[in-house]
């Protein structure tokens, strides 16, 4: 009588995470995409956090004296204006350290609801399909039916105006982004045989979702948190250069921009900083989000990417 030597199979989810997570981290020291995006948004972060000690002057103290200063290198600057001057005479460079506080703030609160609606939505819609999937796919579509900028506008006009609504109008607007695309991969990942046998040994739903499913689609929402980051940032700066973002004593580079439009022609200056600071800023948080999935994604990883 013969007898047939059957191997374990381990559980789902089990196994080689110590070693994948060694990997991963392995791949995001290799990342240059990793090291330049998470420097700029380091920076970015250090001079939000100590701009009181850091910016030279108070963003809205104004020097009459010295309206429309140019830059220290230039012939006629000063170097207790190191940016120059706005058309009231307050420092540039303290205007925009302190714009990066709200900008910040707004980037990370609102992408990180954002992240967190969508993709919940998607994973219950995405897993169980039928008609929870049917119904949140409508909400979905109904939701983005209305144009984002419009809708952002009928919000803050009914909310008014500060940081906190600002964050909730972009929350409220941009969850669908994560919903629709979180829910693509959740609905590839659930097909996948570790899922498929993690529902035959008796995973419970919530279990197998947080387990099995979520790890798979998280390089993604890495990456739409990034980019989420970045719109957030152009969003708000859209709403305050139009008034309706934060009050008028709270500096933003939005309303930077709004106030450097009578003088953009004789003093570049005012103009420049804010808008490099909003490039600047944007392009770090992309350059993050697209390293840590290519480190995080082991797909993207076998082809070399």
């Amino acid at each position: 009588m013969s007898t047939t030597a059957v191997t374990p199979i381990p559980a789902p989810g089990r196994g080689s995470g110590a070693s994948s997570t060694r990997a991963a981290l392995r791949q995001l020291g290799r990342q240059p995409r990793v090291w330049l995006g998470g420097g700029i948004l380091l920076v970015v972060a250090v001079l939000a956090a100590f701009a009181p000690w850091i910016a030279p002057h108070d963003p809205l103290e104004q020097d009459l004296l010295h309206m429309l200063a140019p830059p220290m290198w230039a012939s006629e600057g000063s170097a207790d204006f190191p940016l120059g001057t706005d058309g009231l005479g307050r420092c540039v460079l303290s205007r925009a350290i302190h714009g990066s506080r709200v900008a910040l703030t707004v980037a990370i609160i609102a992408a990180l609801g954002s992240m967190l609606l969508g993709s919940s939505l998607a994973l219950l819609g995405g897993y169980f399909g039928g008609k929870v999937d049917r119904t949140i796919s409508y909400v979905v579509d109904l939701w983005m039916s209305f144009p984002p900028v419009v809708l952002s506008l009928i919000l803050l006009v009914g909310l008014g105006t500060g940081v906190d609504k600002v964050i909730l109008a972009v929350v409220l607007v941009d969850w669908t982004r994560f919903c629709r695309v979180v829910r693509a991969d959740v609905l590839v990942t659930r097909r996948r045989d570790y899922v498929l046998a993690a529902q035959l040994m008796g995973f419970s739903h919530w279990r197998t979702m947080l387990r099995e499913v979520l790890p798979a689609v998280v390089p993604l929402m890495i990456t739409l948190f990034s980019i989420e980051m970045g719109i957030a940032i152009v969003v708000e700066a859209t709403l305050s250069f139009i008034g309706l973002s934060v009050p008028p004593d709270t500096t933003t580079w939005g309303q930077m921009l709004a106030d450097a439009r009578n003088d953009m022609q004789s003093a570049v200056w005012v103009m420049l900083a804010p808008v490099l600071c909003i490039i600047v800023t944007v392009l770090g948080c992309n350059l993050l989000g697209d390293g840590v999935r290519v480190a995080l994604d082991p797909r993207l990883r076998q082809r070399g990417e």
